[in-house]
């Protein structure tokens, strides 16, 4: 008989539990990996919505005799740019498209976390995939249809930003039902690179038709998210307490219970189910022998008592949780650094290197590859050192002068570029990244909430939501500011991770004195 491959014996070591948790990690991260990626397309095509039209604008010449005459151009500014961002003040309509866009998002985040906790969160989601694929197709039908109405863009980027909020309290809540605080920062560091790793598909996907048909560089994102809508409304196991029950239906009279593990209880034994009169028993708390009524063995069987349903956690009750507040204001200005860079970046690479929007598109990518490597590192030393916001502090702190440096060597050409690159996005993006993964879920779980797990939604949203109105107010100040000058924009980028240290200073302060009174043994969050 043939040796099982080893990768067979891999596949069995698992259990049923495990594979729902991967199949749980694997889903969420490919669902907000389509969220970042239909974000990402207009960061791409805003050189092509206006471009340096010097070239295309000069006057063709032909030769007479001996000179060189000019022909007469009928071409026009518009020719070369999209109305109505073919005029003089394109960079401020830019940066309305953007914070209308993450206006909307900021004030719909703080809502969209009270409501995920209230509703099947699998349902919401998958509503909330299938408007945003909408919304961003009929962004690129603007193109096909030759559309040049502001408000007609306007209101596309304030409809999709209240819909995308659907996305991040889902996703996070999901996976901090599965997983416990154990190792929590490694899991979520590696979990949250869906961000970079959308980033980057959504540049590339959108750079492929950005100077052949620009439309297409939404259409085809937006039809990437709705197919992932469907997707989620298939297979997204929300908790998994909702396993109980697919075990309770689908098993069959002479079939015993799975080994689960359920909040901390380990129920083991091997019982028949009865149903009496079509009535579903409770699965907790009734042992049900068979119809027959005969005795059967059983082994070590655990009675739980049945608790009242958590409610779910007030607006106000989750701003008093220790930490929510201070993390969140450091969150406004992390994360205005981090979406200024998202959605300004391949712009900024165009004018400073004089690249093309495809090349300055796939260029850009390399910011998230640092971010993924950031993500990681951040969420490996917090495990480790047993300190959040301490490691969102130094990363802070080396981020200003490194933005400083990119400015100055940006221009020197590519290998400079592509170095500071790498190492700006994983100081810039691991303390964003920490902070609303792991920070979030610590939080969304502390001791202060006594169990009461429907917090986590109401929390994430909390810190998100404030952190998107920085994210608003980046891109709109970035748009502003380097009329002036590129200078600019890196000057008001460096003061705000500045002052996002400044907000985590006293809980730095606080690990610090924990560490020196009692040494750490957990990763988690510790009360401030």
């Amino acid at each position: 008989m043939a040796p099982v491959p080893p990768g067979i014996h891999l596949l069995v070591s698992f259990n049923k539990n495990q594979w729902y948790k991967a199949l749980t990690f694997v889903l969420t991260f490919l669902l907000y990996t389509s969220f970042h990626l239909s974000r990402k397309p207009i960061s791409i095509v805003k050189s092509e919505l206006h471009k340096n039209c010097s070239l295309v604008l000069e006057q063709p010449t032909v030769v007479i005799g001996s000179q060189y005459a000019a022909l007469p151009s009928h071409r026009t500014h518009m020719d070369c740019s999209w109305k109505p961002f073919d005029k003089s003040n394109y960079k401020q309509l830019l940066g309305a498209m953007d914070y209308s866009f993450l206006c909307a998002y900021a004030c719909g985040m703080y809502l969209s976390g009270i409501i995920g906790e209230r509703l099947p969160i699998r349902l919401y989601l998958t509503m909330g995939m299938l408007a945003s694929g909408f919304f961003t197709c009929l962004f690129g039908l603007g193109k096909i249809y030759n559309i040049h109405s502001m408000g007609f863009y306007i209101f596309i980027q304030v409809a999709n930003g209240l819909v995308q909020t659907t996305g991040w309290p889902s996703v996070v809540t999901c996976i901090g039902n599965w997983f416990g605080k154990g190792r929590r920062g490694l899991i979520m560091g590696l979990w949250n690179s869906h961000t970079s790793v959308g980033n980057i598909l959504g540049s590339l996907i959108a750079g492929h038709w950005v100077s052949s048909n620009w439309g297409l560089s939404f259409i085809v994102p937006g039809i990437i998210i709705a197919a992932m809508g469907i997707v989620c409304f298939l297979f997204l196991i929300e908790h998994p307490n909702d396993l109980k029950y697919l075990y309770l239906h689908g098993s069959s009279p002479n079939k015993s219970l799975p080994n689960l593990n359920q909040n901390g209880v380990n129920a083991q034994a091997e019982v028949h189910l009865q149903y009496k009169e079509n009535n579903l028993q409770s699965y907790d708390t009734e042992l049900l022998l068979p119809k027959d009524e005969v005795c059967v063995s059983v082994q070590q069987v655990k009675l739980v008592k049945s608790e009242l349903k958590p409610t779910a956690i007030s607006f106000m009750g989750a701003l008093q949780i220790p930490g929510v507040i201070e993390f969140s204001l450091c969150l406004l200005f992390a994360k205005l650094v981090s979406y200024t860079f998202l959605f300004w970046l391949p712009l900024y690479i165009t004018k400073a290197a004089h690249l093309d929007a495809k090349r300055a598109g796939d260029l850009s990518t390399l910011f998230d590859v640092g971010g993924i490597i950031g993500a990681v590192l951040a969420g490996v030393v917090s495990d480790k050192q047993g300190k959040r916001a301490t490691t969102c502090a130094v990363m802070l702190l080396l981020a200003a002068p490194t933005l400083y440096v990119f400015s100055m060597i940006s221009e020197l050409g590519l290998g400079p570029t592509i170095v500071m690159l790498l190492v700006c996005g994983g100081l810039v993006n691991g303390p964003y990244a920490l902070i609303t993964t792991a920070v979030s879920a610590d939080l969304g779980t502390h001791k202060s909430l006594k169990g009461n797990a429907r917090a986590l939604s109401t929390v994430t949203a909390i810190i998100d939501g404030t952190g998107s109105v920085g994210a608003a107010l980046g891109p709109l100040l970035a748009g502003l500011l380097s009329a002036g000058g590129w200078n600019h924009v890196f000057y008001m980028l460096m003061a705000s991770d500045f002052i996002a240290l400044l907000f985590l200073l006293r809980l730095v302060t606080k690990e610090l004195d924990s560490s020196q009174s009692h040494p750490i043994s957990s990763v988690e969050l510790k009360e401030h």
